[in-house]
């Protein structure tokens, strides 16, 4: 289907499935919705705590800043010992879905479901020719397989190059009327209203995914529990070897992919999905709601709301592979988005977070806690405490004495080291076990990287307060982006 004239909004059609897309979750479930940032109680308890440590540094700073300390020593304490939990339960790869080439070939056409495929992009005209091409290399029917191409209808440039592309049979471009919030997931919703497939997935505009992946994720449904909503393919970078930042970027990808995800497979925790590559059965997503097109993490609520509803989420073994950003400015402007939306994620479902308890058990409640609120937190106040230690080390022991006792300072200096050593363990057996060897000097020069993942949080968090539904563009496409794969090939 190609729309004609999508921004004629006088047609009840285009109109309906638009008002739907941006209105649909928070009409008829208003409590879980990002289009507010905070609830009353919850802005009555953030401006009560604000107040609560200003009186403190005000009337009592050394208790206060000792307090606080204590408090942030012990969450980066818990998040660590968990994060090395996970990590060693998804070491032993028995979580991942493992679906040979063999068996997903040998899979008859008239037995797999039919596959809509979401490709929301915007002002993407330099690579839009090429994921087409990449889409029509994937070995599944053609009479099963449906091409949703999302694209702004005032996008006229990203448009034309779709136009002039080889496309299949099986491509249809749906244009979206222009509306706020200009995001990735209004699209999407936009576009569930025409897709017929029984099981949805989504790729990026840059995206290269494993021919078979279709294939593979419906024979893994098939193998999996009937409350499984959702098979989430392993994504990685096909230009881990460009320059450190990419390295950076593709370690992060391998351990977080290959090792984290699965174990929490393995646990009672939601799993908040990539961006891309996640199939979904249609059913279960439009029961949940489908995507919320104000949060600008889509994919982490969507994990969120997966698990809150008693279903489940799989990590398939097939590989999806992405552009990383090779430039710090834009890579800071990606990474700003997501801790702003993981955040975003984490306010809108603890505005119940006795029904969240519930639904989760204290485990993985405290995961949720860890993932979504913890890492872009952790993340803001490493420079605080990077800014300590550093006054310390330059010769100002008696400053940093005055206002953090041996008792308090120490421990935190440990955890400190000890935490960033865990870390660059965890990346270097990642990259072993990946076969990234080519990587290594980016894992053992990993606290440089986190100095990046700091000023993106910062921002992020920023951002958060005054533009919560912005979607800070992020360009693919960048110079020296196809340099030669220096990841391991997929299975």
């Amino acid at each position: 289907m190609v729309t004609d004239d999508p921004d004629d909004r006088t047609d009840p059609v285009v109109a309906a499935a638009l008002h739907d897309a941006v209105h649909g979750l928070r009409e008829r479930r208003p409590e879980v919705s990002a289009s507010t940032v905070v609830v009353a109680w919850q802005r009555w308890f953030l401006i009560g705590l604000l107040a609560a440590i200003v009186a403190g540094g005000i009337f009592a700073r050394t208790q206060t800043l000792i307090t606080i300390t204590v408090l942030c020593t012990a969450a980066y304490v818990w998040t660590l010992i968990d994060r090395l939990i996970l990590f060693f339960r998804g070491l032993d790869g028995r979580s991942i879905v493992t679906v040979s080439a063999a068996d997903a070939e040998a899979a008859e056409d008239d037995s797999l479901p039919a596959y809509t495929i979401l490709v929301p992009a915007f002002r993407e005209p330099e690579v839009i020719g090429t994921v087409i091409e990449n889409l029509a290399a994937f070995r599944y029917p053609a009479h099963k397989m449906q091409i949703l191409l999302l694209l702004e209808a005032d996008d006229e440039p990203t448009i034309a190059a779709a136009r002039a592309a080889t496309a299949p049979e099986s491509l249809q471009i749906i244009e979206v009327p222009p509306a706020d919030p200009r995001t990735k997931p209004k699209a999407c919703n936009f576009g569930l209203h025409f897709a017929t497939g029984d099981i949805v997935t989504i790729y990026d505009a840059e995206d290269r995914p494993d021919p078979l992946q279709l294939r593979r994720a419906a024979v893994a449904f098939g193998r999996l529990p009937a409350d499984t909503a959702c098979v989430q393919a392993k994504l990685a970078f096909h230009n881990g070897g460009q320059n450190l930042l990419t390295a950076w970027f593709t370690a992060d990808y391998a351990l977080w992919f290959g090792f984290i995800l699965p174990g929490l497979m393995r646990g009672d925790a939601p799993i908040p999905l990539g961006g891309t590559s996640n199939h979904l059965r249609r059913d279960i997503l439009d029961e949940i709601g489908a995507w919320d097109p104000f949060n600008v993490t889509e994919d982490a609520d969507l994990g969120v709301r997966i698990a809150e509803s008693g279903y489940h989420t799989a990590v398939l073994d097939s590989v999806t592979w992405e552009e990383a950003n090779s430039d710090p400015v834009n890579w800071i402007r990606q990474r700003s988005r997501w801790y702003k939306g993981y955040l975003q994620t984490w306010l809108v479902h603890m505005r119940r977070p006795v029904r969240l308890w519930r639904m989760l058990g204290p485990i993985g409640f405290a995961r949720f806690t860890t993932l979504l609120a913890g890492t872009p937190l952790i993340a803001s106040l490493n420079m605080v405490f990077w800014l300590i230690t550093l006054s310390w080390l330059l010769g100002q022991p008696h400053a940093v004495q005055e206002q953090f006792p041996a008792y308090v300072y120490f421990p935190a200096l440990f955890c400190l080291v000890f935490g960033n050593s865990a870390v660059m363990y965890m990346n270097l057996v990642a990259c072993r076990e990946s076969r990234l060897t080519v990587l290594l000097l980016a894992a053992l020069t990993t606290p440089l990287y986190w100095l990046l993942m700091s000023v993106a949080a910062i921002k992020g968090t920023y951002q958060l307060i005054s533009k919560p539904s912005y979607w800070e563009k992020t360009f693919h496409g960048l110079p020296g982006a196809e340099s030669p794969q220096t990841t391991g090939p997929a299975k």
